[in-house]
């Protein structure tokens, strides 16, 4: 990294210390039911296909706080993580069916902080996609806290941990509002004319990122809820929130390696997106992987998954700028995640084995990979990342 590399990275830091803080608190929200999820079907006494219904809950919640979000993003920011403090700390004394309700206000609350949060953070410097890299990094950082947080609460003792979470998150809220007004300042309004409310880019390329963006946060929560089962069934000899930890610092890793390495953006979108086909594929056509199989496959998998997500805000704001309508496709990314991790579920009960459902984020990478074209930069003078 070089010095001016590591100077705008310092002062993307700097700059933007309360957001991410703030970031940190809402990721460890949002993949809270992977290092829970064994513990939970144990005591509800649950399925797979009835654990998925928890994620559809959750991630139907995103969907509705990510469609207003970027409106207004001090208060989406600030109000979303309160309702995300709420909803946690409710989980507190739920059952399976009242869960489903928590939940949603939990993911309303996530979304509308994280849709906020990334428009933020891709707007307020020159370096978007560094920015963003750092935006999502701080995100794995509170990704990695969670299981930890799960062990020094005890696993059997979901109780503790949410109370504990929604305390930090409340935390995070109040150490978000120091950041300046200039930072947060409003989408444009939309102009009053048809033709100029509309985002600028054409139906089949909105289509195509929306379409990336919930896949991806499909398979991020598909593979970040599911694999730490997919290794204790496979004679994993470690527990299942440090299966979720290896997982979410593999992420972290790849998004740190975003913010440093000078690569051009498209090409290092679709090298992560080959790699992590391949790391899915080698671990799911092997009938009988053993402990260090898996547990490799997820590291790498979670190297690969690093990148993508910033890159494709990346590639989408320097088409549309901050624009009011931005909310709508980021409340796309939600669908994803309420459908993905479900049908993983589904089909993990219906054939009896975890390792059909996790075809369904395999195919999803594919997908990403045939729509890639459409998404990347136009401008051959392509910025490195």
């Amino acid at each position: 990294m070089t010095s001016t590399q590591h100077f705008s990275v310092r002062f993307i830091w700097l700059r933007l210390a309360p957001l991410f803080a703030c970031t940190a608190c809402l990721g460890l929200l949002t993949v809270m039911l992977g290092p829970l999820l064994p513990a939970l079907i144990l005591h509800w006494h649950i399925q797979d296909a009835q654990a998925g219904t928890l994620f559809t809950a959750f991630f139907l919640g995103q969907l509705l706080g990510a469609w207003f979000a970027t409106r207004n993003l001090r208060f989406s920011l600030l109000g979303g993580t309160l309702l995300g403090a709420i909803g946690t700390g409710t989980m507190a004394w739920t059952g399976y069916a009242t869960a489903h309700l928590a939940l949603f206000v939990a993911g309303i609350g996530i979304s509308a902080g994280l849709t906020a949060g990334n428009v933020i953070a891709g707007t307020a410097t020159e370096h978007p996609a560094r920015a963003l890299a750092l935006f999502n990094a701080s995100w794995g950082i509170g990704a990695i806290a969670c299981p930890v947080l799960v062990w020094l609460c005890g696993a059997s003792r979901p109780r503790i941990f949410f109370l504990a979470a929604a305390a930090l998150t409340l935390g995070g809220g109040i150490y978000s509002n120091t950041l300046p007004r200039t930072l947060t300042n409003n989408a444009s309004p939309v102009p009053k004319t048809s033709a100029q409310s509309k985002l600028p880019l054409s139906a089949s390329v909105l289509l195509f990122f929306g379409a990336s963006m919930l896949i991806y946060i499909g398979n991020e929560n598909s593979l970040g809820g599911w694999l730490p089962s997919f290794a204790l069934r496979n004679g994993s000899v470690i527990t299942a929130s440090a299966v979720s930890l290896l997982y979410w610092a593999s992420e972290l890793a790849g998004r740190l390696l975003l913010a440093g390495l000078r690569v051009k953006e498209s090409t290092l979108y679709r090298a992560s997106l080959s790699l992590l086909l391949v790391t899915l594929t080698a671990l799911l056509i092997t009938r009988h992987p053993s402990p260090g199989h898996v547990l490799l496959c997820i590291v790498v998998a979670g190297i690969s998954m690093g990148p993508l997500y910033p890159l494709i805000v990346t590639f989408l704001l320097k088409r549309t700028g901050n624009h009011p309508r931005l909310g709508h496709i980021f409340a796309s990314c939600s669908l994803g995640g309420a459908m993905l991790p479900l049908l993983t579920g589904i089909l993990s009960t219906h054939f009896g084995s975890l390792r059909a459902g996790l075809f369904v984020p395999l195919a999803g990478v594919l997908l990403m990979l045939l729509f890639s074209s459409h998404i990347l930069p136009l401008c051959p003078t392509e910025q490195e990342g």
